[in-house]
């Protein structure tokens, strides 16, 4: 796992790294300019904030979530082990927003109102998903925020449970997308049929959807 996030407009020009959710207690060490944080428990590593991360990535650009290259990952890993800590980031380039094809959605069994589906995510995978979206079905393309994806709101999403039935990631609605003239109301972005599933999610294209709908 790996979640990467800059925002020099409001952080400065700080890289911070997430590998493994917040812990109950935590704490932190500082070396060259690289902040380690992990869980004072069990000292497992839970992210890194990389200061002044343009002399270690001088190219890097974004406003929020961004993907790292092999080549970032293994240059802040060069900076790790440079300041003595393990350079243990494991490079992940694959979009955290694609879209999925939602083939069965069940009944809760303990929510009248939240349905349990099985959604591809790609030719070869099948997640579980519980959503609570009042227009879910089966047989509808949708946009899936996948495990380690953050949302433009600045929430991750991880494995979790929802009322006692495994969920891994989040079917979205144009609201949660920061789609232009989404409504503001409960409901998973149902996508036209030309969307290919497992492919990533176009946020260009997605900013088009209910601005055409509302003109044609």
């Amino acid at each position: 796992m790996l979640i990467a996030s800059y925002n020099p407009r409001e952080l400065g020009d700080t890289l911070i790294v997430i590998v493994a959710p917040d812990a109950a207690e935590q704490a932190h060490t500082v070396r060259d300019g690289i902040a380690r944080i992990y869980d004072s428990a069990t000292e497992k590593t839970l992210g890194y904030n990389f200061l002044a991360v343009s002399k270690i990535l001088p190219n890097l650009t974004g406003n929020g979530q961004v993907t790292l290259t092999s080549d970032d990952v293994a240059a802040l890993n060069q900076a790790l082990e440079d300041a003595g800590f393990a350079g243990e980031l494991v490079a992940e380039t694959d979009s955290r927003f694609v879209v999925g094809y939602v083939k069965t959605a069940k009944p809760h069994p303990d929510s009248d109102h939240l349905l349990v589906t099985e959604t591809v995510v790609d030719h070869d995978q099948t997640v579980q998903i519980v959503s609570g979206s009042p227009n879910m079905q089966a047989d509808i393309k949708v946009v899936v925020a996948k495990v380690g994806a953050m949302m433009p709101n600045g929430a991750i999403i991880w494995p979790g449970e929802l009322r006692g039935v495994a969920s891994d990631g989040m079917i979205c609605s144009g609201r949660e997308l920061g789609l232009a003239n989404a409504p503001q109301r409960p409901g998973a972005l149902i996508l036209p049929d030309d969307y290919q599933v497992g492919e990533a999610f176009d946020f260009d294209r997605g900013q088009t959807i209910f601005t055409t709908a509302t003109t044609n």
